[in-house]
Formats: C-alpha cells, sequence, structure tokens
C-alpha cells in the first residue's frame, strides 16, 4: 500500500517551500531531508526529549510529533532563523556566554523553546524559567547554565537592571 503524495506550501523560516509530501511525513524529516535544515535535530522520536523544537506560530512544538502537512498554513521557525548570517542573537550569545551548552545536541531545540517562551512571557521569571527548560532534556549541563542564559535574556530584553551575561571569551 503506497501513500499518495499531495502538494503542501509550507513556510519555513520566512520562506514559502512547495513539496510533494506523503500525509504521514513528520515535520521534523521534511526540514531536515527534504529542505536541508539539519539544526532541528531528532532525538527520542516520540516527543520526549525536545531536541526537534521548533516553533510553529510562535509557538514551540515538537517537530518529530507533528506531521508536516498540519504545519500548512502556519509559520515554522527553525533554529536556523536565529541570528543574521554569522551574528548571534541575544538569546545565542546569552548560551555562549553563560556555557548553555556541552555537546550540542539539545541546543537547538533548547534555543527554540526559549525563544518561544521569551515571546510568549517577556516578564519571565527564574522561577517560570526553571519550569519552562524543564520540557526539555540534557544529559551535559545539569540545566543551571541554560537557566542563567534565559533568564539573563529575559532580564536584558525588559531592560531590567543586574542583568548578568558576561562577554565570552574568543
Amino acid at each position: 500500500m503506497t501513500s499518495e503524495r499531495q502538494l503542501v506550501v509550507l513556510a519555513v523560516n520566512g520562506t514559502e517551500h512547495e513539496l510533494l509530501l506523503e500525509p504521514r511525513q513528520i515535520l521534523s524529516d521534511v526540514l531536515r531531508h527534504e529542505l536541508g535544515l539539519t539544526g532541528t535535530h531528532v532525538g527520542c522520536e516520540h516527543g520526549v526529549c525536545g531536541a526537534c523544537t521548533v516553533l510553529v506560530d510562535g509557538e514551540p512544538v515538537r517537530s518529530c510529533l507533528v506531521f508536516a502537512v498540519q504545519a500548512e498554513d502556519a509559520e515554522v521557525r527553525t533554529v536556523e532563523s536565529l541570528g543574521e548570517g554569522a551574528e548571534l542573537t541575544d538569546l545565542q550569545q546569552a548560551f555562549r556566554a553563560h556555557h548553555g551548552l556541552q555537546c550540542g545536541f539539545c541546543t537547538a531545540g533548547f534555543l527554540m523553546l526559549a525563544e518561544g517562551f521569551l515571546l510568549q512571557e517577556p516578564d519571565a521569571g527564574r522561577d517560570e524559567v526553571r519550569e519552562a527548560v524543564s520540557a526539555n532534556l540534557c544529559r551535559c549541563t545539569g540545566y543551571q547554565n541554560i537557566v542563567d542564559a534565559v533568564a539573563d535574556t529575559a532580564a536584558r530584553r525588559r531592560g531590567s537592571p543586574g542583568s548578568s551575561t558576561q562577554e565570552a571569551a574568543p
């Protein structure tokens, strides 16, 4: 039994893509294999780890749990949408300054989770940040540096005094 392909138009990182897809193809696979956006990592493929987190209409979602056809008529953002060329966003700079990554496998998912969270909760405090990042799994960092990076970014975006991002060593 073969699935019939259907024409799907996906808006990803501000660009529309017309794709012939099988209805059963998951968004993470389409992003990686059809569009070449390999920043979206696939870990558990069960929606548990969060490595595949992308933003769909500003909401963090596990792209391994979403069929690509479900993302039609929505704006999808992947980690590749962050920054401008070699320029890092404030969130990426904070992850770097606070050593919020080690092996890097989960980092893209954490960045997209945090970006979506900060869009929804710009006034979030450390407790809210800690709760939000607990949705993703990391086996290397122990989360404290990730919490520091996201909380610092929230404070900087609010213009709050006492934000603590240090300049990262070259």
